[in-house]
């Protein structure tokens, strides 16, 4: 669109204020920043505005109880039916019907890690990055079911192209780099929470914040890789976050179970640790299942018990989805859609006359989609139950819980476990963990059992088994 529509477009919606102080622009920032402007639907906005200064109508969450889940077998009758998923989803695989979505648009800040989040060391023993570890289970699954993975990696405008040049450096962890593909995620203005003007940070420089997980879906679409995955024959789309290292990409028995319902949307669930954990809450209200945030969850329905003394609201969401690809394509088109989230926070705004100003009042609204509030609008939804020691220990802060020591003592504690199950010594100390830390490479053992196919040397694996050298 020429700058002169783009300006008029602005006035027309009421933010010519946008355009005060662009003379001052040089040629290529007056050209960066109408690109920017390009980017907004003024419309959509003042729609969002409009909603944001409604009361919002809440849920009647007393009537929610916890959905049917699969849970974690323990009779020899689920076995049987975990063996049968198995197989559909190892044919699904096979097949070539799968791809791999890996949302990673943060950076390491909170981590002391200047760098996207998924460059990361987290490796035990060999500092594999986050980034790696995926990278080499999706390289293990295409190998070991004949049919190469498309891996699609939604970035932000922050860490784009930091992220394409660890991938290039390493030379794309093994796979081919035409399997992979990188996306960037949206982003929206803030508006002033009094006007509903666009805020700016700097001159010619809109405040723009990311649109939330949810526009994964958006990206895809912008990025023609929905129309890709069609092309390629996908028909399932494996949804995770680049913090959880511990995460079984497009497991077998999960995605068999998701095929066999013919389900739009699944879902892993945990068992919370506490009623106010802070992870979301699966629910069903109305017939219909759904994520209710923990801020969300009022004190007395998280703490209510069953007969037997367990929490009646007990599943708790890690983010790890399975979406059928006719699903995705659906909420791309607008038939159905993710509703926006609206958070009243304090931006700091730029005006011309005054510069710059900080603020410790929230002053401006920004909005956002998450991808869980697909599950109401799925119309067949699967949910089964994981487990911690399994498949969640994320990477999100710098010491404590969900810490890169707790992350690594999670990750060794999983390949001891493993390596003992193949009848390998392993020395444990009182709490269980792996006195040394014990790293395997996805291309040896992607779970258990698959340590009982490698050969082993006089009762020890060598150090190349281990690594996958």
């Amino acid at each position: 669109m020429p700058p002169h529509q783009i300006d008029e477009l602005a006035k027309q919606h009421g933010q010519e204020h946008l355009l005060e102080g662009t003379h001052l622009l040089s040629p290529e920032q007056r050209e960066a920043y109408h690109q920017q402007l390009s980017q907004v639907h003024f419309a959509d906005l003042r729609k969002l505005y409009e909603k944001a200064k409604e009361v919002e109508q809440a849920l009647h969450l007393e009537d929610c109880a916890c959905p049917p889940i699969i849970r974690v077998p323990p009779s020899e009758a689920d076995q049987k039916q975990h063996q049968h998923a198995r197989q559909l989803g190892e044919a699904a695989l096979r097949q070539g019907q799968v791809a791999i979505i890996l949302v990673a648009g943060g950076q390491g800040t909170r981590l002391g890690h200047e760098a996207p989040k998924g460059t990361f060391p987290i490796g035990p023993v060999s500092d594999r990055s986050l980034f790696q570890i995926h990278a080499e289970k999706v390289l293990a699954l295409g190998r070991r079911y004949g049919k190469p993975l498309p891996f699609l990696i939604m970035t932000s405008i922050e860490n784009h192209a930091d992220t394409i040049q660890f991938f290039e450096k390493n030379h794309f962890f093994g796979l081919e780099p035409a399997h992979v593909s990188f996306f960037t995620q949206g982003m929206l203005p803030a508006l002033d929470a009094a006007t509903g003007k666009v805020l700016l940070k700097g001159a010619g420089d809109l405040a723009l914040s990311p649109n939330g997980h949810g526009g994964v879906i958006e990206a895809l679409q912008e990025a023609g890789l929905l129309d890709k995955l069609v092309d390629q024959g996908v028909l399932h789309c494996f949804y995770f976050q680049v913090d959880n290292p511990l995460v079984k990409i497009a497991d077998p028995v999960f995605l068999g179970f998701h095929v066999e319902a013919q389900a739009e949307m699944s879902l892993k669930v945990l068992a919370k640790l506490s009623a106010g954990e802070r992870m979301g809450n699966l629910v069903e209200l109305e017939g219909r299942c759904r994520i209710i945030e923990y801020t969300e969850l009022p004190k007395a329905l998280a703490e209510q018990q069953t007969s037997d003394g367990q929490l009646r609201i007990w599943a708790g969401s890690p983010a790890i989805h399975l979406f059928s690809l006719h699903f995705l394509q659906r909420l791309a088109s607008g038939e159905i859609s993710l509703p926006y989230h609206i958070a009243h926070k304090a931006v700091p705004y730029w005006h011309p006359e005054t510069g710059l100003q900080k603020t410790e009042q929230a002053n401006a609204f920004k909005f956002e989609r998450f991808v869980f509030d697909a599950l109401p609008l799925a119309e067949r939804v699967v949910a089964m139950e994981t487990t911690r020691i399994e498949e969640f220990e994320p990477l999100k802060n710098a010491d404590g819980d969900n810490s890169p020591q707790s992350v690594k003592q999670a990750l060794s504690d999983q390949y001891a476990r493993w390596l003992r199950s193949a009848g390998v010594d392993i020395d444990l100390n009182h709490d269980g963990h792996s006195v040394a830390y014990i790293e395997l490479s996805p291309l040896v053992a992607l779970e258990a059992e698959d340590l009982l196919r490698h050969a082993r040397l006089d009762g020890k694996w060598t150090s190349a088994s281990i690594n996958g050298n």
